[in-house]
């Protein structure tokens, strides 16, 4: 009854106080005239007074007003404030090394890359001192194509050499503000790939590139290779190590061009030459050769015939550089003429190894650094008909003059490609030289596997800490199991170098993942080619610890792998039914994508729905027809 009563009585209190002027004639005049007072009798007076004073000092009353907008406040900083900072300053530093270093070994990658200064500037004063509107309609006419989309293969045929020797300035000027940026994009990610697995020992001075084109190769191996004092500026040409550089091709017009961007930059050090063929005197000594890079870009695709093709790969073996790397288009095509190189080249390795009379040779057979983890044969490639291909992608991003050219709004765009890496000499072995037990397991942990040990380490002293107060001679058992728990890897390593090092022998047998990784939400899924040459699917659970579930989720296309799963690994085969591989027996396609000749496609539903709409037309006529028939009756 009393709680019914006060209630009743606020309610009453705020009516009074809040109530508007009965005759106010506008919202204005009510709020700026004071409401008249009311004659109340003394004994409600009281009451309301007591109930004023009850709800003022009710605890759930603020005593203070509440802050009003644009009210200045004086902010007091206290201690536990600067920790929180810091604790989030040391939150975002130890995040970059949530990965195991193995992991971060694996996947480090060169990200978008970006034209040099010199380039732009060069192939920019070229397209100044052209036509704009014949540059666009002719880079539209060499590689545009309406159902593809932009291209950048260079195969444009003339009926004759007078009239090709007439287009090469205006053809030249369209590969550079078209092709040369994407094409430098790929080069530059190989070459920065096979760096980091080689290592610092590899150290390149020579560089004879097949198929130079109009110097993508040239810009990119000179500002890939630089010296070590001018690791932290830009990369230019006249800081770059390499000393002597040779350029093969017969498109005379592009090697024009290719000279033009290079006017007007300063060079260093560097000799550049140009030829249009590789002859006898430019074969380099064996002992001399692991400084010499052999290059060939976009170049396979442009021979017609196998024979040409085998002959090709033939002169870079036989020019003595130690690193042969062959790059061409993510194709079925390109990817065919990238696996019979590797395999006529690991040949020509074995064919050493195999030789008596080579047996006095410093140097002898050949084994891939990139990307397969393996010397065999490969899984994807069978000799006959290519269905599924193993390429990689790398973005660039846009120079302006690529998108004035293209008409592109995209500041980016995505290349294509695949390649083959191959030195010289037997594929390193999964023990280095001078290194421990030790070492060799640090790498798999990261700032995720610690968190987890240190964990493992609190729970086991709280568990001997209950024990040792029941039982003393218990809680001493309990506290050597907790330590035997730990293993090595979490100790951490001494010498970095000497881990890089380890994890560089171990990264020549990592699984490459070849297609994009299944991320769920308990398990990881990763097909991978291994260096047991078969194509496996590797599923890594959150069972099996945080840090591999974690640099598994982390990982991507391209990547190796430094893990071991938890389950035994199954094989993934190619269909070898007729009509090719249907997708569903390896890599990651939706079903349904690739469907076997005979069934229904998109053109035949159209067709289908079209004659549908024939027949309904005539029925209705039809109809028509005999209603006037029967009206005329």
């Amino acid at each position: 009854m009393l709680r019914g009563t006060s209630a009743t009585l606020r309610i009453l209190v705020h009516s009074i106080r809040h109530a508007s002027p009965p005759f106010s004639t506008s919202a204005v005049a009510a709020s700026t005239q004071p409401n008249a007072a009311l004659d109340l009798d003394p004994t409600l007076k009281a009451l309301l007074q007591d109930i004023d004073i009850s709800l003022t000092s009710h605890k759930h009353v603020m005593a203070k007003r509440p802050l009003r907008e644009l009210e200045t406040v004086a902010i007091e900083y206290s201690e536990e404030a600067e920790d929180a900072e810091d604790f989030v300053e040391d939150h975002s530093e130890r995040s970059e090394h949530r990965k195991s270093p193995a992991a971060r070994f694996g996947s480090k990658k060169i990200g978008a890359v970006v034209l040099p200064t010199e380039l732009q500037k060069s192939i920019t004063a070229l397209i100044d001192a052209s036509d704009k509107v014949q540059l666009h309609s002719d880079a539209t006419r060499l590689f545009f194509d309406e159902s593809e989309g932009w291209d950048h293969s260079y195969d444009v045929k003339y009926r004759s050499r007078k009239q090709g020797a007439r287009h090469s300035d205006r053809d030249g000027t369209a590969f550079a503000s078209v092709v040369l940026p994407a094409h430098y994009s790929a080069i530059c990610a190989v070459l920065h790939h096979v760096r980091h697995r080689l290592g610092p020992q590899w150290n390149v001075q020579r560089v004879i590139d097949w198929g130079s084109g109009a110097g993508s190769g040239l810009w990119a191996s000179m500002n890939t290779f630089q010296k070590p004092s001018s690791a932290c500026e830009e990369p230019r040409l006249s800081t770059s190590n390499i000393f002597t550089y040779l350029g093969i091709d017969k498109r005379d017009g592009l090697v024009a061009i290719g000279k033009r961007l290079l006017r007007d930059t300063d060079l260093g050090a560097l000799s550049a030459t140009w030829q249009r063929s590789f002859r006898e005197d430019d074969i380099i000594k064996r002992t001399e050769g692991h400084d010499t890079l052999a290059l060939s870009a976009f170049m396979l695709s442009t021979l017609q015939t196998p024979l040409a093709r085998k002959k090709f790969v033939k002169e870079l073996w036989e020019s003595g550089a130690h690193t042969i790397v062959l790059i061409d288009h993510k194709t079925k095509a390109g990817f065919q003429n990238i696996a019979e190189a590797r395999e006529y080249l690991l040949e020509m390795g074995r064919k050493e190894l195999n030789d008596p009379e080579a047996s006095d040779w410093p140097v002898r057979g050949a084994h891939v650094v990139a990307p397969c983890p393996h010397d065999g044969s490969c899984p994807l490639y069978s000799g006959k008909a290519v269905s599924l291909v193993c390429g990689f992608s790398q973005r660039l991003q846009r120079p302006s003059f690529v998108r004035l050219t293209k008409h592109a709004r995209e500041g980016h765009e995505d290349i294509e490609y695949s390649y083959v890496a191959i030195q010289r000499g037997p594929r390193p072995s999964t023990v280095g030289e001078g290194i421990s037990t030790q070492v060799r397991s640090v790498g798999r942990v990261g700032a995720i596997g610690r968190e987890e040990a240190e964990q493992i380490r609190l729970k086991e002293e709280r568990v001997t800490k209950e024990l040792v107060l029941d039982a003393d001679h218990v809680g001493t058992r309990h506290e050597a199991k907790a330590t035997d728990q730990i293993p090595p890897e979490f100790f951490p390593a001494e010498n970095s170098e000497e881990v890089e090092a380890a994890l560089r022998n171990e990264a020549f047998h990592w699984p490459r993942l070849v297609f994009p990784p299944l991320k769920k939400s308990g398990h990881i899924i990763i097909d991978a080619c291994t260096a047991e040459c078969k194509i496996m699917r590797l599923t890594i659970p959150k069972s099996q610890g945080k840090q591999p579930f974690y640099d598994a989720r982390k990982s991507s296309w391209g990547d190796i792998f430094p893990h071991l799963p938890k389950n035994r690994p199954q094989e993934r085969f190619q269909s070898t039914r007729e009509g090719g591989s249907r997708g569903d027996d390896i890599g990651k396609r939706a079903k349904g994508r690739d469907r076997p000749k005979g069934e229904k496609s998109y053109s035949k539903v159209e067709e289908v729905l079209k004659e549908r709409k024939r027949a309904s037309r005539r029925d209705r006529a039809v109809q028509k027809e005999d209603s006037i028939l029967l009206a005329e009756r």
